[in-house]
């Protein structure tokens, strides 16, 4: 058992909250190289924290010794959301994610097939009608709001355009809470960006306790059936369905794999990734690898441990980073480099070496929804379109926090594909 490399500072003046949250990649980088660890231990939130920058340290932390490393109380995600599966401990959460398990998976899973087809052909059939560049981001991110409130919520912008416009610009309030501070202060003339957040968030709660009154259909009603802890646990679970969050980590991986694969030197990619599954499903395993959507996640030590063979001590936290977990040399060869044949290759069967959406037994709830959606967006705009950058020389440096992202967000211009062009191929 070694110690940590590095220097958890002293409290408040040691605190790297600020440098890590002003760009963490650079933050992890740095730290590797100076103490040839792939784990190193700082400040962060004011807590001396360990950083897990390898997928062994990640496996260990997300799988093995899961149950020695809790999720924060006192987190803000808690304020925002309320106790939810993402949030709570011990067997709370895994009663939690036993009851709600079946909406996600099998016969609901599949009965939401037809909807996602809809959606991704109301929001994509359009994209190069105008002649002119889209703002991809935008577009994919309208594209899972839509997707999110009708599955969830019942609620579709065709039928019901102003309450679906509402709770829009209201989920988009409460999702700034996540990223304000937590001060949830008013004064004449002014609030708080928190305070404007938690105002969003009752107004959401009225709307979501009227639909699990009165909505007996679809999801909604598959929710309110289940055997929750309490009488709230199913509208704190949908304002956490319905959250902003979803929809933007949907576009960043769609505009991901849109750069990804854009230009005319990537044609014989889009048409591979087109015609053959196990190389499209390589093409989504790699934009998740290079640019997952959410930089990491935090853990508090419950007790002693240790991770990668490093000792952490209780009360540590300890910070995962996919992004760097996601290039370790150990296990990615050429990590840097975009090669969706990896995944039929050398790392055949290590889809779970990826912590986009968590791993083990806490991993994200809706993954295989996630994937679904994911599948169907891309082989669509595979099958309609051509793209590339417009223009061609863009900023594509990205942001990493709070969701990923190019900093300046992208256009791109939709050329219409001959229809019958892949008539005759099964893209199953």
């Amino acid at each position: 058992m070694s110690k940590l490399p590095g220097h958890a500072g002293v409290s408040l003046l040691g605190d790297k909250s600020l440098e890590f949250y002003r760009d963490p990649v650079s933050f992890y980088r740095q730290r590797i190289e100076k103490h040839g660890s792939r784990v190193f231990q700082s400040r962060l939130l004011n807590r001396p924290t360990a950083f897990i920058c390898s997928v062994l340290g990640m496996r260990e932390l997300l799988c093995e010794k899961s149950n020695l490393f809790v999720k924060d109380p006192t987190d803000l995600m808690t304020n925002v959301y309320g106790d939810t599966v993402v949030t709570t401990n011990g067997e709370e959460a895994c009663l939690l994610r036993l009851s709600l398990t079946s909406l996600f998976t099998g016969h609901c899973l599949e009965s939401w097939s037809d909807y996602i087809t809809s959606v991704c052909e109301r929001c994509l059939k359009d994209l190069s009608l105008s002649g002119q560049p889209e703002c991809v981001y935008t577009v994919f991110k309208q594209l899972g709001t839509e997707l999110v409130l009708g599955l969830y919520l019942n609620v579709r912008p065709e039928e019901q355009p102003e309450l679906f416009q509402e709770i829009t610009q209201l989920c988009t309030q409460h999702w700034h809470g996540l990223i304000s501070a937590p001060l949830n202060v008013k004064v004449p003339m002014w609030s708080s960006g928190f305070s404007t957040a938690m105002e969003a968030r009752d107004k959401l709660m009225e709307i979501i306790k009227d639909k699990l009154e009165n909505d007996t259909q679809g999801f909604v009603g598959s929710l309110r059936a289940l055997p929750l802890p309490d009488s709230s646990s199913a509208s704190q679970h949908l304002l956490l369905f319905i959250s902003a969050l979803i929809p933007k980590a949907l576009a960043s991986l769609l505009t991901s794999f849109t750069l990804a694969l854009s230009g005319n030197e990537q044609e014989e990619t889009r048409r591979r990734a087109l015609t053959d599954p196990v190389y499209m499903q390589g093409v989504l395993l790699e934009v998740q690898r290079l640019w997952p959507p959410f930089i990491g996640g935090r853990r508090i030590a419950d007790q002693d441990s240790t991770l990668a063979g490093f000792h952490v001590p209780k009360g540590h936290g300890v910070m995962y980073i996919s992004h760097s977990v996601h290039r370790d040399p150990e296990v990615f060869q050429q990590p840097d480099s975009f090669l969706p044949e990896r995944w039929s290759g050398r790392n055949a069967g290590q889809e779970h070496f990826l912590c986009s959406f968590g791993s083990g037994p806490r991993n994200c709830i809706g993954v295989k929804l996630t994937d679904a959606f994911l599948k169907e967006a891309c082989m669509y705009l595979l099958k309609h379109y051509d793209w590339c950058l417009e223009p061609p020389s863009q900023d594509l440096e990205f942001k990493w926090l709070p969701v990923s992202r190019p900093a300046n967000p992208p256009t791109v211009s939709f050329t219409q594909l001959d229809p019958t062009r892949y008539d005759k191929i099964d893209t199953r």
